[in-house]
């Protein structure tokens, strides 16, 4: 038996929750009754440590059919091979690296064996940093489950629609959305015929967040009302269904005698979510300068020294351009954060060639970076007028650890990506 076949969302980022399939199964005045309505098992969801401060607390209560604690022991996996083989060993020279959309993924596989790593910058069992993976999936989950204790997973699709099924609802993502799962939530991911291909940013540190606000004010940026958490839907399914965990970077198995989606109901503030990324409300300068890039922040993943995020996703939507006396694309820099790029869909406006979608850069700490020679020029030479960005969609996992990236990543990167900073020409002088 399967309920609620079709999707329904709850607005608003981070908020305390309350859904249920079915009338009656959410108890009312306390978490854990004794004798939970038809049966159900009680189970808490926690997210963050039992006492963190209560504006970062996150968890839920789940009433579900059995127990997640029933299962038989986990073995080893032998499937996703390009899933956390291990960062490169050797010294990681500090060079810019950029990636065509590799035409080498996995064929005929799902979501988990369609994974492949392509960095990483900090061990899983240190509870901070940020790994980015590929994804290709051209065949739906069937009669299996994927949690993944190492962290959060943000899925970015870039072709190809996807439903993802977890434990507390369902998630219908497309190219221009995205998508939350939290560490430890089991979820599978159904596509159709065509398949679907995208980005995962895996984050191991605390929990993504909105950006606080500063002297922007109380509104812009992603509204937390745009961002929408699925209602209770749960299976009712015996039969075999296989488990996988990532677990402390490696990929474990198991064989369940149901379908573990059978969460009843639930409330807290710890679930799947998705957001729209059309809804971002891009704030740009009015004057002079280009702004810092840290005002197209949809999510943040905070460090211990404040100011300096473990992760922060990052979008660059069409906007308008504007500027006095202004060269309006991203200037030269040098950043102490490291910059992990795809492109969903278009152009960037920093790069005229040869960052295509469904590609990667990669810009570790003090590389220097910034436009290409065509972009530089042509910017340089621009009527200086309001210009509109449009049919873009670029997005960058900032980390204030640098990138590692995989032997099968460094084996695939342009040999002449260094080369878009070649023949500038010298500055004049007097």
């Amino acid at each position: 038996m399967l309920s609620n076949s079709s999707p329904a969302y709850l607005s608003g980022f981070g908020g305390h929750v309350a859904t249920e399939a079915v009338p009656g199964a959410l108890p009312k005045g306390r978490n854990s009754p004794q004798r939970p309505a038809y049966g159900l098992y009680t189970e808490q969801l926690s997210g963050t440590a039992f006492t963190a401060p209560r504006h970062e607390n996150r968890r839920s209560w789940l009433y579900r059919m059995r127990p997640t604690a029933d299962h038989p022991p986990y073995r080893r996996y032998e499937g996703a091979r390009l899933l956390a083989p291990g960062t490169v060993k050797d010294p990681v020279a500090p060079n810019r690296l950029r990636w065509d959309p590799p035409a080498d993924l996995p064929t005929g596989c799902d979501f988990v064996d369609g994974l492949v790593t392509m960095m990483a910058n900090r061990d899983p069992a240190d509870l901070t940093g940020v790994a980015i993976h590929l994804y290709r999936a051209d065949r739906s989950m069937e009669r299996r489950v994927f949690l993944d204790a190492d962290g959060e997973l943000l899925i970015i699709p870039q072709a190809g629609a996807i439903s993802v099924e977890t434990e507390l609802g369902r998630l219908e993502l497309e190219p221009g959305w995205i998508g939350v799962v939290p560490r430890g939530v089991r979820f599978r991911v159904m596509v159709d015929e065509r398949g679907a291909r995208g980005y995962v940013a895996e984050n191991h540190g605390a929990l993504f967040r909105l950006p606080d606000l500063g002297p922007i004010g109380s509104n812009g940026l992603a509204n937390p009302r745009d961002f929408e958490t699925p209602v209770a839907r749960f299976e009712d399914v015996d039969g075999e269904v296989e488990c996988i965990q990532k677990y402390l970077g490696s990929l474990w198995t198991t064989t369940l005698d149901h379908s573990p989606l059978d969460v009843v109901a639930w409330h807290g503030n710890l679930a799947p979510y998705r957001y729209e990324l059309a809804r971002f409300n891009t704030i740009g300068t009015v004057s002079f300068d280009h702004p810092d890039p840290s005002i197209f922040t949809v999510l943040t993943s905070p460090s211990e020294t404040p100011g300096r995020a473990n992760a922060d996703f990052v979008i660059f939507p069409p906007r308008w351009m504007v500027g006095e006396n202004t060269f309006r694309p991203p200037w030269f820099h040098r950043n102490v954060m490291s910059e992990a790029m795809g492109l969903i869909s278009g152009e960037y406006d920093a790069k005229a060639d040869g960052f295509r979608p469904g590609g990667l850069s990669l810009h570790n700490l003090m590389s220097g970076h910034g436009p290409d020679v065509d972009s530089w020029l042509k910017a340089s030479e621009a009527e200086l007028r309001p210009v509109k960005i449009e049919g873009t969609m670029a997005f960058m996992v900032e980390s204030c650890w640098p990138y590692i990236p995989t032997r099968f990543a460094l084996d695939r990167a342009q040999p002449d990506y260094d080369q878009a900073w070649a023949d500038f020409p010298k500055a004049k002088l007097p």
